[in-house]
């Protein structure tokens, strides 16, 4: 079974013990479903999971979608923004620029900012992870450097930060939202709820008629009065919380995503015959079920921490 979105309960109920899925899956979400999937002895695998080596970069459906979604992000902000985004210098006058203030660089956010720089914005951006810095400059973009510890994760994503840390960064960052006309929010970490970033004090600063477009909807938001599905007003700036992007680009998604999941697939194939090697990384790395058993380490401790 390939599915883009997670199954519901029923789906799963009439998957025969010993099926394959492949799917994401979002854990932290979906707890019900991966319990259910276990319990039916379904074996999934959980598409945001795959681990980001060089190997499995073909199969890598998050960031292939993680970029489609940037790049909408983009123009639905620019479409939503009462003012243009490039300078203009007319007759009629001048033309300041729009600012864009892109958190999370990474695919998406990293598009995001080519988007924007390609509408002629002034952009700057900001990640945890200090190594993006060279990647931010080279799209023509300014990195916002914050007196903080770096937070680098394993497979190049950031990793879970603490809740001072979270604190902290959000009393600095808060000068950067207030001036900006755009914010696009991308942070997340796979499996996990997406961290808080912007919270309702700081849309409160922002001027009337700015916007936010809050990539991590679909885990949470990273912004604190985010409505994931829905775009709402606040203090005159909008906060759009549109879930899965990438299927407002239905041609290019679907390209992308087949073939990460058709070559996930062909890698568990061998002779014409599904042969699971839990000792390959790709396979260790994104099965979510096995057997009637959970068994990603880490999805399983954040089951258990959520049922505690």
């Amino acid at each position: 079974m390939l599915k883009v979105q997670p199954p519901s309960i029923d789906e799963v109920a009439a998957l025969k013990p010993g099926a394959i899925l492949i799917s994401f899956l979002q854990p932290s979400a979906h707890a019900d479903v991966v319990k259910a999937l276990a319990s039916q002895k379904v074996t999934a695998f959980s598409l945001e999971l795959v681990p980001r080596i060089s190997r499995a970069q073909s199969m890598d459906a998050l960031s292939s979608q993680a970029g489609v979604s940037g790049y909408k992000s983009v123009l639905l902000a620019a479409n939503r923004l009462g003012k243009f985004f490039p300078l203009l210098i007319t007759a009629a006058g001048t033309v300041t620029p729009a600012r864009v203030l892109v958190l999370g660089v990474g695919v998406a956010g990293l598009q995001a900012i080519a988007t924007a720089r390609r509408l002629g914005a002034v952009v700057e951006a900001y990640d945890v992870r200090p190594a993006v810095k060279d990647e931010v400059k080279s799209l023509g973009a300014t990195f916002v450097e914050l007196p903080l510890e770096a937070q680098e994760g394993q497979g190049g994503y950031a990793a879970q930060q603490s809740e001072e840390f979270l604190r902290r960064q959000r009393e600095l960052i808060g000068d950067h939202v207030a001036t900006a006309d755009v914010v696009i929010t991308t942070a997340a970490v796979p499996g996990r709820r997406a961290p808080t970033l912007v919270t309702r004090d700081m849309v409160v600063r922002m001027r009337p008629g700015s916007v936010i477009v809050d990539l991590a909807a679909d885990t949470g938001g990273n912004v604190e009065v985010t409505k994931p599905g829905e775009a709402i007003v606040l203090n005159g700036v909008t906060i759009d919380g549109s879930r899965n992007l990438a299927t407002t680009m239905p041609v290019h998604a679907s390209q992308l995503f087949s073939r990460n999941v058709s070559t996930l697939l062909l890698s568990l194939v061998k002779d014409g015959q599904v042969k699971l090697d839990f000792s390959d990384e790709i396979v260790k790395g994104c099965c979510l079920t096995n057997a009637g058993e959970l068994v990603h380490p880490q999805a399983k401790a954040l089951l258990e921490t959520s049922k505690a």
